[in-house]
């Protein structure tokens, strides 16, 4: 069964520390202790009964107690599995940055990291290439490397077209 713990808010590794070091010393009937990114002021303990769950968690610096309802693992599958987005950025992308220090600046992808969600871009009005590692969620696509070469190609075919006409 998996218990909901109220903790202090953003001292949730503490806690559970704390409580792992519990578990380990008296070694109780707990199979996991889990903290979702993102959730704040709670985090989950797995345990065979209540009472083991209740004995980990009890007379804790940061942990306030436990939620007397119990929660299914199809309840916390979404929080605690890694989904992955679909990227839809690319190398050679032209990309406009979100995020503070370089906040409207635009740059090219030299890779794409899907696992830590991250791209390393260089700035294209900055003097000298430097590789900058950017999060995925600060940048946003402005223009695709086969755009580019469609629009090339339709420009090649517009001026074949114009001097077939003279």
């Amino acid at each position: 069964m998996i218990y909901v713990i109220k903790v202090t808010t953003n001292k949730e590794d503490k806690a559970m520390d704390l409580i792992i070091e519990k578990v380990q010393k008296k070694t109780l009937n707990v199979q996991s202790v889990f903290r979702p990114h993102g959730l704040r002021g709670y985090i989950f303990l797995e345990a065979v009964d209540r009472e083991s769950a209740e004995e980990a968690a009890f007379n804790l610096p940061y942990v306030k107690g436990i939620i007397g309802k119990t929660i299914t693992y199809e309840e916390v599958k979404n929080m605690i599995e890694p989904s992955v987005a679909e990227m839809k950025i690319e190398k050679n992308d032209i990309v406009e940055i979100l995020a503070e220090p370089f906040k409207k600046e635009k740059a090219k992808v030299l890779r794409v990291d899907k696992q830590k969600e991250e791209a390393v871009v260089t700035l294209l009005e900055a003097a000298i290439p430097i590789p900058v590692t950017v999060k995925l969620d600060n940048i946003k696509v402005i223009r695709r490397e086969e755009d580019k070469e469609e629009q090339d190609e339709n420009q090649d075919n517009e001026e074949d077209n114009e001097a077939n006409i003279m």
